[in-house]
């Protein structure tokens, strides 16, 4: 891999950028994870963004120091084979389920907001992936940070019109709203939520770490990164809860908010929204294509595993984004704990001082 470094910024970004994919920005996560539990889903948003700085940071500085390529340098730090081959497998079958999500969340929305047919959206997803993939890692990273920016920003901006003309009023939450799923609890939606995000991200941010030139940027990109997720997410929560019974039995409930404010809002937005899909698509794609093609030193299946593998998230993708988003992810999620208890005890490993001689 090139030793290019990149700023910190452009970590920030891209572990963002990775993370708020389709499920982050059109409101699907933050509606099934935290929103629905009320007032206890901004203690567990908290509790989430305290775990997106620390595993950030722990899985960039594995990442460096392994000199990682994909995801398996990062968990082969923990030093036991079961754990190791359980994650490696987990995380490689994620990346696919994220790719699928992510296709699946373009045609919900171009049905959603475009009034076009959903495999026209599913098509364009998977073909712009797939270009970018071949491309490089380097195009990975540059695409991913070029369009956090915009979706933060416009995240943010309509959630405060929303909550401006809506304030959020908590004792008319229903918990029960969008209820079902494998989570009904505050706490386990939390960890879940990290787990699962935390599986996707570790592909890039390994490979993204051995690009940063010392562990002070880690640890700012970290930061930033978790801290701009949280904020962004707190936005989201806020938005929905003022909006709760209108958004929950919709794909995209961000775009229905946006279009509260004015239908070219509305527009701009779902531009944007697909923009930031693309972002998680291209990375999941990106990390699976990554392991998949590790044992191969010639690199000569990358092209051919990588059409083989689109054409596969195309047809998963067929199944719909909130049954993908409510029944995946958890399940993923559950598998992710087991990988989060690795990753910490690998960190103990690594910074756990060398007798002297």
């Amino acid at each position: 891999m090139e030793k290019k470094n990149v700023s910190t910024f452009k970590i920030a970004a891209t572990y963002i950028g990775t993370i708020v994919g389709a499920g982050f920005a059109t409101g699907q996560e933050i509606l099934q994870f935290f929103a629905r539990f009320g007032k206890p889903g901004l203690i567990g948003l908290a509790l989430a963004t305290v775990f997106f700085v620390y595993f950030g940071y722990v899985i960039m500085y594995l990442g460096k120091q392994g000199n990682a390529e994909s995801h398996l340098e990062v968990i082969r730090y923990s030093e036991k084979r079961l754990i190791t081959g359980l994650t490696d497998v987990l995380i490689t079958f994620f990346l696919f389920g994220a790719f699928a999500a992510m296709i699946a969340g373009t045609g919900a929305l171009f049905q959603q907001q475009f009034h076009v047919d959903e495999i026209a959206g599913n098509i364009i997803m998977a073909v712009l992936t797939a270009l970018t993939v071949l491309i490089g890692f380097d195009a990975v990273i540059n695409s991913i940070s070029f369009v956090v920016p915009f979706l933060l920003l416009s995240v943010i901006g309509i959630s405060i019109f929303s909550i401006i003309s809506t304030p959020p009023d908590f004792s008319e939450i229903v918990v029960s709203a969008n209820q079902g799923g494998l989570v009904n609890r505050w706490l386990p939606a939390a960890l879940l939520y990290v787990s699962y995000n935390t599986v996707i991200s570790i592909s890039v941010l390994g490979p993204l770490g051995v690009k940063a030139q010392n562990r002070k940027m880690i640890i700012m990109g970290s930061i930033l990164g978790g801290l701009g997720l949280g904020v962004g997410s707190l936005f989201i929560f806020l938005a929905l809860s003022a909006n709760l019974l209108d958004v929950a039995g919709l794909e995209v409930p961000m775009t229905f908010i946006a279009g509260k404010i004015q239908p070219s809002v509305q527009i701009i937005y779902s531009v944007i929204l697909i923009a930031e899909i693309y972002t998680t698509a291209v990375g999941s794609l990106y990390g699976f294509v990554a392991r998949v093609n590790k044992n191969d030193k010639k690199k000569v299946k990358t092209k051919v595993i990588t059409i083989l593998v689109t054409i596969g998230a195309f047809l998963a993708g067929q199944l719909g984004f909130s049954n993908l988003v409510k029944y995946l992810y958890p399940l993923v999620g559950y598998g992710g704990l087991l990988m989060l208890i690795s990753l910490v005890i690998a960190m103990r490993k690594v910074e756990k001082p060398k007798p002297n001689r």
